[in-house]
């Protein structure tokens, strides 16, 4: 008579390694929350105080990570199972952040969430729903409720650093269409500290990597130690340089190849929120 191999031990060792598969994948996902939980809140520490809430709540509690669902869309699902149910509840640190919450709370509900996750995130309507529990018809209303509602009396100077001539053109003619006027645009950092400081924009569009190989992040801060806090949207085909969690990172993040869509929805991300943390040091 043959034996079998008792089945306990065998998929006690399966869950072990399901279990270590499925942490490895969200670990993958964790540098793209804090990107969203930052661009939500407009504010890196809060962002990842957010992100690090739900690490926290899938952690003593397992079941709110959907094994069902993608790696991603679960974890973002997690996320706002936590985000949903906390209140606001301190006050705000700077007039730019009260008259931001002000804003916020005319928004239709849940329609910035479903922008971001559709935008920068670049779900789907369909996941999106499963993020937000709702269905996919009402994800892409939310979308467009969000880019109206935002848009709205919303108008400022923009100026823009980048080093690729059709990039910038192309950049150019989004943010004026939405009718914003652009400063200028500058392929160097000297370049971008002069025309920053002769004429003060409202919102910043930077690349990190410019023409002569100097650093747009570098640009970007020596601008806003003599701006002050200004509003700023990185565009670069390295967000891995940005993203490492290992310093100081910006809120508004959009990876290069880019569509209008993204750039339309972080620049009304932006200017709605001007309390928003960027780069320093």
């Amino acid at each position: 008579m043959s034996q079998t191999t008792p089945a306990g031990p065998r998929s006690t060792g399966d869950a072990l390694t399901n279990g270590r598969d499925a942490a490895l994948r969200v670990a993958a996902e964790l540098p793209f929350l804090r990107r969203y939980a930052r661009a939500l809140t407009g504010s890196q520490a809060r962002g990842d105080a957010h992100a690090a809430a739900t690490l926290c709540a899938i952690i003593a509690d397992r079941g709110l990570l959907d094994d069902a669902l993608h790696p991603r869309v679960a974890l973002f699902r997690a996320f706002h199972a936590v985000w949903d149910g906390e209140a606001v509840t301190d006050a705000p640190s700077s007039a730019a952040e009260a008259q931001a919450r002000t804003r916020l709370a005319r928004l239709t509900p849940r329609s910035r969430e479903a922008l971001l996750l559709r935008t920068v995130e670049e779900f789907r309507p369909d996941e999106i729903a499963r993020i937000l529990d709702v269905s996919a018809e009402t994800a892409r209303a939310l979308v467009a409720q969000a880019l109206l509602e935002m848009q709205e009396g919303m108008r400022g100077r923009v100026m823009v650093i980048e080093d690729e001539a059709l990039i910038a053109m192309d950049i150019t003619d989004i943010v004026t269409d939405m009718g914003h006027t652009v400063t200028g645009v500058a392929r160097t950092h000297a370049e971008a500290v002069e025309l920053g400081l002769t004429t003060p924009p409202d919102l910043i569009l930077a690349d990190i990597q410019l023409a002569d190989n100097s650093s747009g992040i570098a640009a970007v801060n020596a601008l806003l130690a003599r701006l002050g806090a200004v509003p700023v949207v990185f565009i670069t085909a390295f967000p891995d340089r940005l993203l490492t969690g290992e310093k100081p990172e910006p809120a508004f993040l959009i990876t290069k190849p880019f569509t209008a869509e993204q750039v339309r929805s972080a620049v009304s991300q932006a200017v709605f929120f001007a309390s928003t943390e960027t780069l320093v040091g």
